[in-house]
């Protein structure tokens, strides 16, 4: 079997190219480096340059799936620059794979695309399942609920569809964990706001598992990439700083005072979704991280 996977170099990208290889699944994958251009017998590049609309359009050749990763991050400052960019290169993306796939007649069975949780409204309260169709009106519910749409767009070439909904990736390298623990190793960590908003996480090497599976049993639909036991933003504060033998002596950071250092993007913090990994669970995928602690403890000791 054959993938084209695209954002491979990115923190789940990476992952999910070990996995792949892993399961016996051979990898294209897309880059705009040329200098990032490898042609192993199972790891092959193809370039490409979306602002341009340009892409070796042999990357498909022998693919049956595309999992779908790229996009800009959003740990960036939010400009009305950067939120563009956000958004197209998403979007634009999407259209650009469509565009070149139909021009060249390839068949392709299924795409699995990264969605995110930050479509679903903030609550305290909700539990949200796929079925859920309310949309948050944040920055990033409009990216999530147009970035899904383009996706969909991909039905009519005649593939499934399968989205996963990330919610907070817990990474050694990268994304945001080692950001939140720089404060907690100097003696200064605290919770946000009340602390009380709710983290829905997965560690880095389920996520990737989930996708890899996602493509070996065919998904199709909306799936919500969480692990099974969501915490609020205080008990995460609270376990990280166990495992680093830190004291939390700080109390909570307000809201404005992260909306000074961070612009828009501070709702990442103060955003509450409690999610449900029941669906996936139900599918027959099984984490190999299903508490904070444990997850916590393979990444930080």
């Amino acid at each position: 079997m054959t993938v084209l996977i695209t954002g491979a170099t990115g923190l789940i990208g990476q992952e999910i190219v070990k996995q792949c290889h892993e399961e016996g699944i051979n990898v294209h994958y897309l880059t705009t480096s040329k200098s990032k251009l490898t042609k192993e017998s199972n790891y092959k590049g193809f370039y490409w340059d979306p602002d341009k609309n340009d892409v070796d359009h042999k990357c498909f050749e022998g693919v049956s799936a595309i999992i779908n990763m790229v996009g800009a991050s959003i740990s960036k400052r939010w400009t009305d620059d950067y939120k563009k960019i956000i958004l197209k290169s998403r979007t634009e993306t999407a259209q650009l794979l469509q565009d070149t796939i139909k021009k060249h007649n390839y068949k392709i069975d299924q795409i699995v695309s990264a969605s995110a949780i930050g479509i679903y409204p903030t609550s305290l309260v909700n539990y949200y399942e796929e079925t859920n169709t309310e949309i948050s009106e944040t920055f990033l519910g409009k990216v999530v609920h147009d970035w899904e749409a383009a996706i969909d767009d991909f039905s009519a070439l005649g593939c499934k569809v399968a989205k996963i909904r990330i919610g907070l990736v817990l990474a050694k390298d990268g994304g945001a964990l080692p950001e939140m623990i720089k404060p907690i190793k100097f003696g200064a960590g605290a919770a946000f706001g009340s602390g009380k908003q709710w983290q829905s996480w997965i560690h880095v090497s389920d996520l990737a598992s989930l996708f890899v599976y996602a493509v070996q049993h065919n998904f199709e639909g909306i799936y919500n990439g969480v692990a099974p036991n969501p915490v609020s933003n205080k008990e995460l504060t609270k376990a990280a700083a166990r495992i680093l033998k830190r004291p939390l002596i700080l109390p909570n950071i307000p809201k404005f005072v992260m909306k000074l250092v961070l612009g828009d993007m501070h709702i990442l913090l103060f955003e509450s979704q409690r999610v449900s990994s029941q669906k996936v669970e139900a599918e027959g995928f099984n984490f190999q991280f299903v508490n904070l602690k444990h997850a916590l403890e393979d990444l930080l000791k």
